[in-house]
């Protein structure tokens, strides 16, 4: 099963690095007030890596709470 996981994360990430090299013309950003012009290497690089981050993130925030209502059982009181 891991390396299953690690062929598709491996294949993701051949994909992810083949679209950011198609995509090497400058573009214009403009967030509120700001407007920057950058390559899309950068950005796409970028939003990737907060992606990446978030998901990880959400996934630990999934784990740790299914280890909380496991984990914390009362046994000294009984409910009838």
């Amino acid at each position: 099963m891991q390396d299953a996981k690690a062929y598709i994360l491996l294949g993701l990430l051949v994909v992810f690095l083949i679209v950011v090299a198609q995509n090497t013309q400058v573009v214009t950003l403009r967030f509120l007030f700001w407007r920057l012009q950058i390559s899309q290497v950068p950005l796409l690089l970028l939003v990737g890596l907060i992606g990446f981050t978030g998901g990880y993130v959400m996934r630990m925030v999934q784990v740790s709470r299914r280890r909380g209502k496991g984990g914390s059982r009362d046994t000294t009181s009984s409910h009838r």
